[in-house]
């Protein structure tokens, strides 16, 4: 199997700026999965580990230039590497390349086998080659070995199928907010349980015997399946409107951990111009969406995409 590409500016700046970033918040170990067309990074899609998936996709055009994959596996190639590894490279490559002339200059990346020092067995390695006016610096991070034809098949399979997305989605443009709360929240307890209703309603509460801390955000804008809110819900407070919407059908309600919902919105490192949430039929987890846009534009960015299925620790009711 083979790989070889260079990392454009746009690339560099989207990886050391912004996704890296954030995915370090998701977990130390990612999987890379490199097709003919899309690079992916992804969190616990294939483990047993009880923590967030999170998916970044991106089109080959927006991270490379002369982008060459083949393998036996229909020139898809996958493995496990650590995160933070791979972010101390770019960030040193991108210093090495501006402290010359500036990053018009090429970062090439490759999978190689290299022998380790004290080592008898060859090893795999994403290499990065900085070519700079005086000097070439090359930098190995290690990887695990490439994962196997029914390991990404598999694989693929959990990708799929954490691409479904839930009946009704609300907008919330402003995260300040959101990350003001679970501020407050981590204080208070472990288990935030979170409704989310057709009419555009998203309800946080968090409840221990001795304090109950709620945050309700109403009138969001709603993709997907909508309603119309009941007049006399008017007068009424957040926790019987809730709880009348899911009586109704018109809401669902899940419980997560505080610390997953926390960690969730480290995303936001990555510069999304919004995000959206939902829940997945059943309850089977609490998904968040992030959005980003052309600059300049308000037309969603197509090459780009991130999102966070949160397991569910109770699926509440609907």
């Amino acid at each position: 199997m083979k790989f070889k590409a260079v990392v454009t500016e746009d690339g560099v700046s989207l990886l050391d700026r912004r996704f890296l970033p954030a995915l370090e918040k998701m977990g130390k170990i990612c999987h890379l999965f490199l097709t003919r067309d899309h690079a992916f990074f992804l969190h616990n899609l294939i483990t047993t580990a009880d923590g967030i998936q999170s998916i970044a996709q991106f089109r080959k055009q927006a991270l490379f230039d002369d982008y060459r994959i083949s393998s036996q596996n229909e020139d898809r190639i996958a493995f496990a590497f650590d995160i933070s590894l791979l972010l101390r490279a770019v960030r040193s490559s991108v210093s090495i390349i501006s402290g010359e002339f500036g990053i018009a200059n090429r970062l090439q990346v490759k999978l190689v086998k290299k022998l380790p020092p004290n080592s008898t067995q060859p090893m795999p390695f994403l290499t990065f080659e900085t070519k700079g006016y005086k000097s070439a610096v090359i930098q190995d991070v290690p990887i695990s070995k490439p994962l196997s034809r029914a390991e990404l098949l598999q694989l693929q399979a959990a990708l799929d199928a954490a691409q479904d997305l839930p009946p009704t989605l609300v907008q919330v443009p402003d995260s300040n907010r959101l990350q003001n709360f679970v501020d407050r929240m981590k204080h208070v307890g472990d288990l935030l349980n979170v409704s989310i209703s057709k009419y555009g309603d998203l309800h946080l509460q968090i409840s221990t015997t001795l304090i109950t801390l709620g945050a309700e955000f109403r009138k969001l804008l709603v993709v997907g399946d909508k309603a119309q809110a009941p007049s006399e819900d008017r007068d009424l407070s957040a926790q019987t409107r809730s709880g009348r919407a899911i009586l109704m059908g018109d809401a669902q309600s899940v419980q997560v951990s505080v610390r997953h919902f926390s960690k969730s919105l480290q995303c936001h490192l990555a510069k999304p111009d919004c995000a959206f949430y939902g829940i997945a039929p059943q309850g089977a987890c609490l998904t968040v969406i992030f959005q980003f846009f052309i600059p300049g534009t308000r037309q969603t960015d197509k090459s780009i995409s991130l999102h966070c299925r949160l397991p569910v620790l109770d699926p509440g009711s609907s």
